[in-house]
């Protein structure tokens, strides 16, 4: 049973598949050949200001194998670590439909083909959606338990210019009325903390997810990487970060905007250790999240209080 004060996705999960699913990261070689358009693509550009030159999402991914044999590996240890039986298949970095169709398809059965794996998740960016890839996605939606996760991180037009996502926020509509035109779940991806947004910003991107009434969101930290543009702003002092409390109390505010139907899928985020400037103390996750969930209980609300949608 769900005890949470927030719709968390992970039990939604259970509930459907009556029983854990394990979500195992899988690089598709997206890096090479494909290519996100704003690193090496037809834009000529150097990726967003925050993004790991590696790809988000990349820890722990051996891409000396093919996809089914990532999920593999990613099985062997999910099964040794808690016994797993099932499975969902998630194309994570770079943007995972930026490919002919064919191709896009090939890789997409290729995980499924793997036994134990129940679900589908694809990563990829507002702009790589066309109309013939969204019906391809279109097709597993019907085949299998997919999800289609779309990085926006913000309303903004103003911030998505600063961080050189290279698209604005109506094409983002644009792909996401264009995935739910077909049925597709999608998930949505923001980042709190953006250089130059204040609070009321960040919770009008809140609103607007209320709005849209989302199927899922991942909330994500502003974190710094070494080899970054950000990390060098960060690194010459021309960037602010959040506090541990000023980022919890935020996280509450947004839920309190979020519709009480959009299903959590993170809270907080961090990077590989290795490559992390700040904030440091992103990387104990369990005790940021043990602190939202305490935040949300000192003020006795739950997602979805202060939706102006409902």
């Amino acid at each position: 049973m769900n005890e949470k004060r927030y719709n968390l996705y992970s039990q939604q999960l259970k509930e459907r598949f009556n029983g854990r699913v394990h979500k195992i990261s899988v690089d598709a070689g997206f890096s090479a050949g494909f290519s996100c358009p704003n690193r090496g693509g037809t834009r000529q550009l150097a990726g967003c200001l925050f993004c790991d030159p590696n790809g988000s999402g990349s820890i722990g991914i051996d891409r000396e194998f093919p996809v089914a044999g990532q999920v593999e590996l990613g099985k062997e240890v999910m099964v040794r670590k808690y016994k797993a039986k099932q499975f969902m298949a998630y194309f994570q970095p770079f943007s995972n439909t930026n490919g002919p169709v064919e191709k896009l398809r090939a890789l997409y059965d290729e995980a499924l083909g793997v036994d134990g794996v129940v679900g589908l998740a694809v990563g990829t960016r507002p702009d790589c959606l066309p109309e013939e890839v969204l019906d391809l996605l279109a097709e597993y939606h019907r085949r299998t338990y997919f999800w289609l996760e779309l990085g926006l991180q913000t309303v903004h037009d103003s911030t998505l210019g600063f961080l050189r996502r290279g698209h604005d926020y109506r094409q983002f509509l644009v792909a996401y009325q264009g995935a739910k035109a077909r049925g597709i779940r999608v998930c949505v991806h923001v980042i709190l903390g953006l250089p130059g947004e204040d609070r009321e910003q960040m919770l009008a991107t809140a609103d607007e997810m209320a709005r849209l009434r989302v199927d899922g969101i991942k909330i994500h930290l502003l974190h710094v990487l070494k080899g970054t543009p950000l990390g060098d702003l960060y690194q010459r002092g021309e960037l602010s970060l959040f506090e541990r409390d000023e980022y919890v109390s935020l996280v509450a505010d947004f839920l309190e905007r979020l519709h009480p139907d959009t299903g959590i899928h993170r809270l907080t985020g961090d990077g590989p250790r290795d490559l992390l400037l700040a904030p440091l103390w992103s990387l104990k996750k369990w005790e940021v999240l043990n602190a939202i969930d305490a935040e949300m209980a000192a003020r006795d609300t739950r997602q979805g209080a202060r939706c102006s949608c409902v």
